[in-house]
């Protein structure tokens, strides 16, 4: 079993807490115009005086540039949901602050591919949507979820140096949000069945997709575990949503909450795996930020309250601090 848990051994998280510094990040979130950020919060008044960045024991001090120059002439993928663009975008706008007097970068979007590249370092950034990491494909007008099959999916995966996937969010969805039409599980089609069941078969499909076609000498893989969102109660029973929150959680109330489901079943699935996959363990340390989301400071032109994804600077720019401490091990 070749499983790695992104942040052991050489670094932990200090008491389970989140710093008490003044705001998050290593940027601002709006630096990269051309690339529309889910959510940049700078006008939301929480962001200004309660913000704070992971408390972690790291070998040494963050050098922004130094991870620059280590990310230089490499291709580098993200693979999944909006979630994973979030990651995409910190990552981003971390390079961008690091070469502020770079020249023009050049974010490009092509179907569900956008590309970000970097000329100075020759970085190019990528995010592909695929919400479930399987196939989904129209046949005779009928959307079809795959559950066995990542063929069509993964034409442009190989040709990175490395990959970070996920997948969970959309698993959930009813109703006019469903993406598909179909489930095919094999030989059987069915219209619905249990999500966790379903999800948890298509991670298997892609494990055996990961040991059967990837040279993990040549591409690095990661998975960027399960975001958790704060709609519903989190240990908290006065809280339903994520509005007005404006500190991180007491561990009680996330302890409280209990520990997600689809959590379990992941690190349950990357045990099989034969290749080395790197788990950026983010939901316990994301649970923790009910007071991270963009709830209705969010997408100017999308009015309502958003619990799901993350405010930049915020808590993706820890996830890339997973991402990076694990690239300088290898």
């Amino acid at each position: 079993m070749e499983w790695i848990i992104a942040r052991q051994p050489t670094w932990f998280f200090v008491a389970d807490r989140w710093s008490g510094r003044q705001k998050d990040g290593f940027h601002e979130g709006w630096l990269i115009a051309d690339v529309p950020l889910i959510a940049t919060c700078l006008s939301d008044f929480r962001l200004k005086v309660g913000w704070g960045g992971l408390t972690v024991a790291l070998p040494h001090q963050w050098d922004w540039r130094e991870i620059g120059n280590r990310l230089r002439g490499k291709r580098i993928m993200f693979v999944g949901d909006s979630l994973s663009m979030n990651q995409w975008q910190s990552l981003g706008c971390i390079i961008h602050a690091a070469y502020p007097r770079a020249p023009n970068y050049t974010p490009t979007t092509t179907g569900p591919l956008s590309i970000i590249i970097f000329p100075q370092l020759n970085i190019t950034l990528m995010y592909m949507r695929n919400a479930f990491i399987v196939d989904l494909v129209a046949q005779n007008g009928v959307k079809v979820l795959k559950l066995n099959a990542v063929g069509a999916s993964a034409k442009q995966w190989l040709k990175t140096d490395f990959l970070i996937f996920n997948t969970w969010h959309w698993w959930l969805y009813n109703g006019r949000k469903k993406p598909w039409d179909l489930i095919q599980d094999g030989k059987l089609m069915r219209k619905d069945m249990d999500r966790l069941v379903a999800y948890e078969k298509a991670l298997r499909t892609w494990t055996r997709w990961i040991d059967q076609n990837v040279d993990t000498k040549k591409v690095k893989i990661f998975f960027q575990g399960v975001s958790p969102d704060h709609w519903n109660d989190w240990g908290m029973p006065e809280q339903r949503r994520c509005g007005g929150e404006r500190e991180p959680l007491k561990q009680a109330a996330v302890e409280e909450g209990g520990t997600n489901r689809a959590d379990i079943i992941l690190k349950g699935v990357l045990k099989s795996i034969k290749k080395p996959v790197h788990l950026l363990d983010i939901a316990r340390l994301s649970q923790f930020r009910a007071d991270g989301h963009p709830s209705i400071y969010g997408n100017p032109r999308k009015i309502g309250m958003d619990c799901t994804h993350w405010c930049l600077p915020g808590v993706p720019d820890a996830w890339n601090q997973l991402l990076f401490a694990t690239l300088l091990g290898l």
